[in-house]
């Protein structure tokens, strides 16, 4: 069972979260900002609980449905990411609003809110796992790589990549030769 967050939005914040959540008894697992996950349901009553010591905190409980609607919101970031090549050259914003039927800026808000960054944030961070990913196969070069996660591009997303990482593409490729002669 996953539980969204609004407002929380540091990893001070988190920490809070973690001891309301000790204190409660709550078993859970992975705790991000903006979301918990939990080992198990929990009642309404501890639901309600939750509510109340979340809001001592300045943070409170996303209600089920807009908790789904962040579900979808990433599914169509994911599909924006590996499918980049096959979906139509339109943009980010125009194709999340279409897919959930809902206008870009009030799934924008509901998404920062819940997660502390943004959908376009969001979305570059998944591209750059999945170039990763992609150099890591070692079956595309990075022209390749930047024409199928839709990138302007290669200084592009090579200048996404070091902000990102802290290290060029080819850098990056380069590690994992040296590990496998290692």
């Amino acid at each position: 069972m996953k539980l969204y967050i609004k407002y929380m939005v540091s990893v001070r914040c988190k920490m809070q979260v973690q001891d309301k959540l000790d204190k409660l008894g709550l078993h859970y697992g992975q705790v991000d900002l903006g979301e918990v996950e939990f080992k198990q349901d929990i009642s309404p009553e501890q639901h309600e609980k939750l509510q109340q010591e979340l809001q001592e905190l300045g943070v409170e409980l996303l209600d089920h449905s807009k908790g789904a609607e962040i579900e979808k919101i990433q599914a169509c970031i994911l599909q924006l990411v590996h499918d980049a090549d096959t979906l139509p050259k339109i943009k980010n914003s125009e194709y999340i609003s279409q897919q959930l039927k809902r206008d870009y800026p009030s799934l924008a808000t509901l998404f920062s809110e819940a997660t502390g960054v943004t959908i376009e944030r969001s979305i570059i961070r998944h591209k750059i796992e999945r170039v990763k990913e992609l150099l890591l196969y070692d079956e595309l070069n990075l022209t390749e790589i930047a024409a199928k996660l839709n990138y302007s591009s290669v200084a592009h997303l090579s200048g996404q990549f070091k902000k990102e990482t802290g290290l060029t593409p080819t850098f990056f490729k380069g590690l994992k030769h040296k590990k496998s002669l290692a």
